[in-house]
């Protein structure tokens, strides 16, 4: 039987000599073409003290021209490397820099064994133990601590024990079972690939021979899952195509698809390669059910009596990747293999201390922190806790404006409300008492900076609409804070809340059939997005009360403007923060010009 490739991942604080060390493995086992170690030989990084004609390992890992240019790794690069004993290597070489963590997760993420280096020069630092602890978090079943350049210490015994000491804390706290410290010198190429008298001290295996030693943990469980990619239709057939992975499906297997928890059997498995009556990890294969329960991309299949309990709101680990601050109530996507569902941080109970372990308090989670969050999905996802797999605990949220990744996810445990809590559908809809009203429910948002007439508008369009025979309501910013968002505060987070609450008081007007007027500053436009989502399209309408900085304070109604001026109010939109220009605004409104005219544009561009 092929012996499985081993997934490595190197990491530790920049300069400790990752990819140097990589880059003697690489050469040492012939693992790479002889016209590359040529060239390491001839180019040099900008300040480096590698004599001519001597070979600099680290660049036999960098891809980026950028890379060469600082001296530094920026992104992960892979490179395979056969062993010793037949086995192959595939080795990601991940960044130091703090600000690259991403990076470093992702690599992480797919490995089974770690490297993680601490220069003996410099001893213990925090990207160390910001690395040991990702690496604890994202599964890494087999974790070397790498003690390099001890040529630059003397190869000191004593340096060696002392760094192990120094880390015991961390990996007792990180409950980490399988680990082990080896000493070398990278450069020099003591006991990388070979033993070395300038530590006799030392009678362990060489770097090499650890990670021979690497072999696959059997679970003694099969727990397959396939992930619908896509839908394979053609005449007289309809499979659900996807690849499996923690197990194998076998022909009249009973399957169930989440998360409807329709059941089926498995009638065929087939291949570009011709049918199979199984299939194992790995393999990309079009399952057909007998009979054809309905499938969809994203939805997950698993064996029925070993299936996931869907649910919608989850406890989980998270790093966070994102530039900008990851806060509460904010939407983002959550995507785990093919499915993607809008998911809200309805919680952050609290950020990782890395030095000490301890658990901080924290409204926000900052670039490269890692926190335990509550999320609440859209609807029910198969997800189950990281610990017990992987590859069926974990995800990522992406930024629903950017669709940039933000945030590396880990599954710790469903919450218990999502299956005390589900929704009801009562017989009157919002069609029918939209209907009983002889009008159309919709959502009029009005935004723009305090003092641009926002509320007088609103107020102006429900008389009119009044007058009209029609059902409206008005939702005020300050209303809503003297009630039932009194407990917020002006916050970006804070912020981002009022805005999903007084978005879902809207839609449940809406639901009940009336003609919603917001009046709300809602100064970010993927809040605003995010309550625009609640709705159908069509009906809800986003009205930017444009209306020049100075004009509002010169208005200064509430006398927000003077307490800013005078330093009393550091978050005043338009001041102290910034205020996103609606550009997806369905209507422009000129906050200077007579209000009669503003209802007028209101009334023709959405209820003639």
């Amino acid at each position: 039987m092929e012996k499985p490739i081993i997934r490595l991942v190197t990491c530790g604080s920049v300069d400790d000599g990752k990819s140097t060390l990589i880059g003697r493995l690489l050469v040492e086992t012939d693992s790479v073409p002889d016209d590359t170690v040529d060239a390491a030989k001839s180019v040099r990084r900008s300040g480096s003290t590698i004599k001519a004609g001597d070979i600099d390992f680290s660049l036999l890992t960098d891809g980026l021209e950028a890379e060469r240019e600082q001296g530094i790794t920026i992104d992960v690069a892979y490179r395979s490397m056969n062993l010793l004993n037949g086995r192959r290597l595939i080795i990601a070489d991940a960044p130091g820099h703090e600000q690259y963590t991403r990076n470093m997760a992702v690599a992480a993420s797919r490995s089974d064994f770690a490297l993680v280096l601490v220069d003996a020069t410099r001893g213990i630092r925090t990207q160390t133990l910001r690395h040991l602890t990702i690496c604890s978090l994202m599964g890494v079943t087999k974790i070397a601590v790498v003690i390099n350049k001890l040529d630059g210490v003397g190869y000191s015994e004593q340096v060696y024990k002392d760094i192990q000491e120094g880390l015991k804390e961390t990996i007792e706290r990180l409950d980490i079972k399988n680990i082990h410290f080896v000493p070398v010198s990278a450069l020099a190429g003591d006991n990388v690939v070979y033993g070395t008298e300038n530590m006799p001290w030392y009678d362990g295996p060489t770097l090499l021979e650890y990670i021979q030693e690497w072999d696959v943990e059997d679970k003694g469980e099969n727990l397959p899952r396939l992930n619908v990619q896509m839908i394979s239709r053609a005449e007289n057939f309809r499979g659900l195509a996807g690849t499996i992975v923690g197990g194998k499906f076998a022909v009249g297997d009973e399957v169930a698809v989440l998360p409807s928890k329709k059941t089926a059997k498995i009638s065929q498995i087939a291949t570009f390669s011709g049918d199979l009556k199984e299939a194992e990890d790995g393999k990309a294969v079009t399952l057909v059910l007998e009979p054809d329960v309905d499938a969809t991309r994203g939805d997950v299949i698993e064996l029925a009596d070993k299936a996931s309990l869907p649910a919608d709101r989850f406890a989980a680990t998270v790093v966070w990747l994102g530039e900008t601050d990851l806060i509460h109530s904010k939407s983002y996507f959550l995507i785990s293999g093919s499915t993607q569902i809008p998911a809200i941080v309805t919680n952050i109970r609290h950020v990782l201390n890395i030095n000490n372990g301890e658990h901080d308090a924290a409204r926000v989670l900052k670039t490269n922190e890692i926190g335990v969050v509550e999320l609440a999905t859209d609807a029910p996802v198969a997800l189950i806790p990281y610990k017990q797999n992987r590859f069926k605990g974990n995800f990522i949220l992406v930024d629903r404006a950017t669709m940039n990744t933000v945030g590396a996810g880990m599954v710790k445990h469903s919450l218990r409300r999502s299956a005390n809590v589900s929704e009801h559908h009562y017989d009157i809809d919002r069609d029918a008492r939209a209907g009983q009203k002889n009008q159309k429910a919709k959502v009029i948002w009005l935004t723009g900076l305090s003092g641009s007439g926002k509320s007088t508008i609103a107020n102006a369009l429900e008389k009119e609409l009044f007058s009209l025979g029609m059902h409206a309501y008005v939702l005020d910013g300050d209303n809503m804070r003297l009630g039932l968002n009194k407990d917020l505060g002006f916050t970006r987070e804070d912020r981002a809340e009022n805005v999903r609450r007084v978005s879902e008081v809207a839609h449940s007007l809406y639901d009940a059939g009336l003609v919603t007027i917001v009046a709300l500053v809602s100064p970010y436009a993927e809040d605003r997005a995010q309550a625009r989502a609640l709705f159908p399209e069509g009906d809800f309408a986003e009205v930017w009360v444009k209306t020049p900085a100075e004009v509002c304070a010169e208005r200064d109604p509430k006398g927000l403007y003077k307490k800013a001026a005078a330093g009393e109010l550091p978050n005043l939109t338009g001041v102290g923060q910034e205020y996103e220009v609606a550009d997806s605004a369905e209507l422009v409104i000129d906050g200077t010009g007579l209000v009669d005219e503003s209802v007028e544009l209101l009334i023709e561009k959405f209820f003639s």
